[in-house]
């Protein structure tokens, strides 16, 4: 595995003590690669990051587990009946297994490009929770290393797998609304905290230093870690990369914005947090305003469902001849009866329909062709909210020209586009 981060074979040998290797058995119900059984043939997954959405991932015949926290390693453990899966702490100790195919990546946001772009070195297939990326550039380096290695990347974003999602898209795709002139994403504010307290110890199961990974150096403390990265901009950014990227995502696709290469006028504001020590903001507005075709997308928390159709989050699509609401934007979403029962008229627009999100990522696997959620979509719908948390960081308006990947006469906001990573983590 070229150029990422090894480990000594003196660390090797230290560090297996925190690595519960297990000889691994080819389960029974490993799926076979091009409509074959053979042994040689077969997709064998392996999980990183088993908590939280990761135990989502975890089926009984997974091959590998990984996390850095014991607890989350021993209680996906016990979701595996068929077969001893191999256990580590350290992705790369299961990314150097030659009996595993592909991998599922479901740790924080931070880590996401690093895995992603490792696991293709490594020659394996990959399907990542959304976000993305992190970063501008950590997507441009997975949507590399994935076409450099010719690898499947499908990302997490399983709305574009969702039924109801696809009867919208159908609908708005094929004129139901007229020309989409405004989409409008509502959405609750971030979570806050109190005040940081007394220093803390990491707890004995967790491995601080990796889950940190390329990260910059912070103390531990359990309002940091698990679930509530998503409230500071080192780990998460907030809603609006975590659902932002769900919903976005649905609004790409129906406006069949995913090749857009033109220019975007972004202008994020909100309010900070009052208390506490995340760097997200409490409340944000964010509105994106694109060209030929013109048309306006907005971000608001707490924003205004909408009163035909009002649930938790979702968007209305205002168009010149009439609206739609679609709610949610994962794996539950929901719209209008009109979209759902919609028939494509003879000539019209067909989109592809997905099988499921893990089943559509397992048939990529098998016949090389591109999944719904490819990583270079991914990588636009995660731009569009990386370009509301960078205006919101600079306090202005920023104009990103998304055929050269950067801003338009704006050297400040050019450096933000990627992260410094600590040692000994690269992309290169």
């Amino acid at each position: 595995m070229e150029a990422r981060a090894r480990l000594s074979r003196r660390e090797f040998v230290g560090k297996a003590t925190t690595s519960i290797a297990i000889p691994y058995l080819v389960p029974s119900g490993v799926i076979g690669m091009h409509g074959r059984q053979g042994a040689n043939d077969r997709i064998t997954i392996g999980v990183i990051g088993t908590g939280g959405m990761g135990s989502g991932h975890v089926y009984p015949d997974t091959a590998a587990l990984c996390d850095v926290d014991d607890d989350h390693l021993a209680a996906a453990r016990q979701r595996v009946t068929q077969g001893s899966p191999y256990l580590t702490k350290d992705y790369r100790r299961l990314l150097d297994r030659k009996d595993i195919d592909a991998v599922i990546i479901a740790t924080p946001d931070h880590w996401h490009a690093i895995m992603a772009v490792h696991a293709c070195q490594a020659g394996k297939h990959v399907m990542s929770e959304k976000p993305t990326s992190k970063t501008i550039a950590e997507g441009r380096a997975m949507v590399n290393a994935a076409r450099r290695y010719n690898r499947v990347v499908q990302i997490h974003a399983q709305g574009r797998s969702n039924d109801n999602a696809h009867a919208a898209c159908q609908f708005v795709r094929n004129g139901g609304i007229g020309r989409v002139k405004r989409v409008d994403v509502w959405h609750p504010v971030n979570f806050t905290t109190g005040t940081w307290g007394e220093p803390r110890y990491p707890p004995a199961s967790l491995d601080w230093e990796m889950w940190l990974g390329p990260a910059r150096w912070a103390p531990y403390h359990p309002q940091r870690c698990h679930f509530n990265f998503r409230w500071f901009m080192d780990y998460g950014g907030g809603f609006i990369r975590d659902r932002g990227n769900h919903a976005l995502s649905i609004v790409s696709w129906l406006t069949d914005n995913d090749g857009y290469q033109g220019r975007v006028t972004c202008e994020a504001t909100g309010t900070p947090m009052l208390a506490g020590f995340y760097d997200v903001p409490a409340t944000m507005d964010v509105r994106w305003e694109f060209r030929d075709p013109d048309w306006t997308l907005t971000w608001s928390q707490p924003g205004t469902p909408n009163p035909r159709m009002p649930g938790e989050w979702g968007a209305t699509y205002h168009g010149d001849r009439d609206d739609l609401v679609v709610l949610g934007g994962d794996g539950g979403c929901e719209t209008e009866q009109k979209a759902r029962s919609f028939e494509v008229p003879s000539g019209g627009t067909s989109v592809f329909r997905s099988p499921g999100h893990r089943e559509n990522w397992l048939e990529c696997i098998r016949t090389g062709q591109r999944p719904v959620m490819d990583v270079e979509i991914g990588h636009h719908v995660v731009t569009l909210c990386n370009l509301g948390n960078i205006s919101y960081r600079l306090g202005r308006e920023v104009v990103y020209d998304f055929a050269r990947e950067r801003f338009v006469g704006d050297e400040e906001a050019d450096r933000l586009i990627s992260e410094p990573l600590r040692a000994p983590w690269s992309l290169s």
